[in-house]
C-alpha cells in the first residue's frame, strides 16, 4: 500500500464518484476504479458500495477513511518537519554556555533572537566550564559552545570564532589597600592571597591568571578555590583574598565587594564560538550566522 493509494480513496469517499473523483485528482477515470480494487483486494476488505447510480463507503470503508486521513495528514506533517529541518527550521540544538556568558547582555540578545526566529528548535543550553564544553563538542554530545579562550591546545577538530572581547577586572573587598585606586596592574596584586577556580575546574581563566602573574613578576598564592563566581566573590567579601574575574560579573553586587579595572593590555578575555570543523548541520549553520550578526552589531 503506498500513499498514493490512501489519497485515491480518500479523494474517492470525499465525492462519492469515481468521474468527479478523478478530475480532482488528475488521473482517468477508468485507472483510478482499478487503483481502488486493487487496494480493497489487498487490504481483503470491500470499502465501497457501487450500483449505477451510487457509490457509498461500507463500514469497513467509514472507519479506513478515518486512519487514512490521519496518515495522509502524518505524512504532510513529516515531510514539513523535514523541509524545516533542513532549513535549520526544526530539530535539537545542544550549545554549552561558559558561568559568565549569561551576564553578558550579548546572551540574552542572541538567545531571545535565535527562539523567535526558529521557534521550531529545541534550544537545549548547557553550564559548562570550557575545557569540558570542547571535550563535549569534539565527542559530539554538543553542537556547539560559547567558551572563553582555553589557554591551551584547542581540539584538532574543533574552531573557534570570537564574538567579543571583555576586560578581566580585579575583585577586592572595600576597604582593601588598592581600593582607592581607579586602576590596577597586575604587578600590585604580588604578595596577596587570591581566591580563584580550582586548577582541573575546566576554567582557561586560571591558566590565564597563572600566565599574566607569572609575566609581572610573581607565581599568584592561590588561598581558597571555589567552583561558582559567586562563591568567589562572596569569599573575596569575607576578606579571603582577592580574585581576578571577568567584567560580566561586576553584574553580581555584593556588601564589602568592589570591582576595579586593570591596567594591563592583556588583562582580557575573548568569547568564542566553538564548533566542530565538519558539522554541515543547517541547525548549526543558522545558530552561527545569527550569531555572528549580533557580534557584529555589539550584541544589542
Amino acid at each position: 500500500m503506498e500513499l498514493r493509494h490512501l489519497r485515491y480513496f480518500v479523494a474517492v469517499a470525499e465525492e462519492l464518484h469515481f468521474t468527479r473523483a478523478a478530475e480532482r485528482l488528475h488521473i482517468g477515470q477508468p485507472p483510478l476504479s482499478q487503483q481502488i480494487q486493487a487496494l480493497e483486494a489487498e487490504l481483503g476488505a470491500q470499502l465501497f458500495e457501487r450500483s449505477k447510480r451510487s457509490v457509498r463507503l461500507t463500514e469497513a470503508g467509514r472507519l479506513f477513511l478515518l486512519d487514512a486521513r490521519q496518515i495522509l495528514a502524518l505524512s504532510e506533517r513529516a515531510a514539513v518537519t523535514a523541509q524545516r529541518a533542513q532549513r535549520g527550521e526544526a530539530g535539537e540544538l545542544r550549545i554549552g554556555f561558559t558561568f559568565s556568558t549569561p551576564f553578558t547582555p550579548y546572551f540574552a540578545t542572541v538567545i531571545n533572537r535565535y527562539r523567535q526566529q526558529f521557534p521550531h528548535v529545541t534550544l537545549t543550553l548547557h553550564e559548562m566550564a570550557t575545557l569540558h564544553q570542547l571535550t563535549a563538542i569534539s565527542a559530539r554530545q554538543m553542537d556547539l559552545g560559547l567558551v572563553r579562550p582555553p589557554e591551551t591546545d584547542c581540539p584538532a577538530d574543533i574552531t573557534l570564532t570570537e564574538l567579543r572581547r571583555d576586560p578581566l577586572m580585579l575583585v577586592l573587598p572595600t576597604a582593601h589597600r588598592l581600593a582607592a585606586q581607579e586602576t590596577i596592574a597586575i604587578a600590585d596584586m604580588a604578595g596577596e592571597d587570591f581566591v580563584m577556580y580550582p586548577k582541573d575546574a575546566g576554567t582557561g581563566i586560571y591558566l590565564q591568571i597563572l600566565r599574566l602573574c607569572r609575566a609581572a613578576g610573581f607565581t599568584p598564592h592561590v588561598a581558597q578555590e571555589a567552583n561558582e563566581a559567586s562563591t568567589i566573590i562572596g569569599l573575596v567579601a569575607a576578606g579571603c583574598g582577592i580574585s581576578v574575574l571577568p567584567s560580566s560579573f561586576d553584574r553580581i553586587r555584593m556588601d564589602g565587594i568592589c570591582y576595579r579595572p586593570i591596567a594591563d593590555a592583556e588583562a582580557t578575555t575573548s568569547l568564542l564560538l566553538a564548533q566542530r570543523q565538519d558539522d554541515s548541520s543547517p541547525l548549526v549553520a543558522a545558530f552561527v550566522q545569527l550569531a555572528q550578526e549580533a557580534a557584529r552589531h555589539g550584541g544589542v
